[in-house]
């Protein structure tokens, strides 16, 4: 009895090992519940996959009722779900990526081919731009109006920019004090000229009034130059 014993509890762990081991196996990602941890030995599929000869398929949720997406946007499969992704800019609504793929062309594309393609309105034979002074420039799927060199928009029009003002000078602004005594002097020079040939035909008002010009540019010049003597003294020069 004893022996028999012996020969049957070797058996019973071995039996037992290989009961844990099925128990501990585990299953294919896509399986809930399986014989082994094959593909093909799957029991029972989690949800976004359908049980196929004991294989757990994906289910492509985009061909049924389940992949719904809102407008201007289409279903993309993946494993065991689905996403809803953004249609290209050049459609209104889409079977899948890309501008060959729209229900219909979006403003500012149209059809050509079997793609949507931007339409270039600068290149139109109707001026995108009705100001004179306005510059096309294509966007995707529009355009914009710019003013041209040297205009700026006002009140949604372009108009020409204003130059800063340059004050004009005067005739003698610019003129040095030095200048401004030869000027005196000319002047001077040129009167008493005038009535020195007056004076000489004889007559005595031209000639009282030329003597007094002369005493009065004396006394001018002797007095400037007395100023300048006197201050030239002071500074010890």
């Amino acid at each position: 009895m004893g022996v028999t014993m012996l020969h049957s509890n070797p058996l019973q762990a071995a039996w037992l090992c290989s009961l844990l081991a099925v128990q501990v196996l585990s299953c294919p990602d896509s399986c809930i519940k399986c014989s082994g941890p094959e593909n093909d030995q799957c029991e029972q599929c989690r949800a976004g996959w359908t049980l196929h000869n004991n294989t757990c398929v994906d289910i492509d949720e985009c061909g049924t009722e389940l992949g719904t997406c809102p407008t201007n946007r289409y279903c993309f499969n993946t494993e065991g779900l689905f996403e809803c992704r953004d249609c290209d800019s050049a459609c209104v609504g889409c079977m899948g990526s890309g501008p060959a793929r729209c229900r219909k062309c979006a403003s500012g594309y149209t059809l050509t081919g079997s793609k949507c393609l931007d339409i270039d309105e600068c290149s139109d034979r109707v001026l995108a731009c009705h100001g004179l002074d306005e510059i096309c420039t294509n966007t995707e799927g529009s355009f914009r109006c710019d003013c041209a060199d040297g205009f700026i928009r006002k009140d949604g029009v372009c108009v020409k920019k204003q130059q800063p003002r340059v004050q004009e000078k005067g005739l003698f602004e610019d003129i040095q004090d030095d200048e401004v005594q030869v000027l005196q002097q000319m002047f001077f020079g040129v009167v008493l000229c005038a009535l020195a040939t007056l004076a000489a035909k004889g007559d005595m008002v031209y000639t009282s009034v030329f003597m007094g010009a002369v005493a009065a540019m004396a006394g001018y010049w002797l007095s400037d130059r007395g100023d300048r003597l006197l201050n030239n003294f002071v500074r010890g020069r």
